[in-house]
């Protein structure tokens, strides 16, 4: 397990990560440390695509919960309770992340090994150390620029070995 703050992506910038990454209804979104679960609803209500968040802190996963169902998300969002290196990510298409660049760095062989080729990983204001992002954009804000980094496995990142 990790500490990592939750601290919550502005919506605009939620969007723009989406829109960066190309969900649309065929993907599978996953966000990594869900929070208030704002990636997700969006991913699934905007975007159409399915979503999955996955969130170790009990109070905030019930929060999510309560959210899905009061949207009537049922069949398109689920939230799992627990500790994303615990949790096969791999029919992922799309996995958002806004951790720590050392969480990032841990979770980078992880994320290696489970996704696929063609699988986009977009991380808020925080780097994958050893990735060389396919795209970097800012987004301002009140008060700064949020930085979006979005990486492509096969591209990316080492290419995977076929066996």
């Amino acid at each position: 397990m990790v500490d990592v703050p939750f601290v919550s992506t502005p919506e605009h910038v939620a969007r723009k990560m989406l829109e960066l990454a190309g969900v649309g209804p065929s993907d599978v979104v996953y966000d990594l440390g869900a929070g208030d679960g704002r990636i997700i609803i969006m991913a699934a209500k905007e975007f159409g695509a399915r979503a999955v968040g996955v969130e170790i802190r009990k109070d905030l996963y019930e929060q999510i919960l309560k959210r899905i169902k009061l949207d009537g998300l049922e069949g398109k969002v689920r939230v799992i309770n627990g500790d994303f290196f615990h949790v096969n990510v791999s029919e992922a298409s799309v996995v958002t992340l806004y951790l720590l660049t050392t969480v990032n760095e841990k979770l980078r062989p992880k994320l290696e090994r489970e996704l696929g080729v063609g699988a986009r990983v977009v991380s808020h204001d925080f780097e994958v150390p050893g990735w060389k992002p396919v795209r970097v954009e800012s987004v301002r804000d009140y008060w700064c620029d949020h930085k979006i980094y979005v990486y492509e496995i096969g591209v990316s990142t080492p290419k995977k070995k076929e066996w």
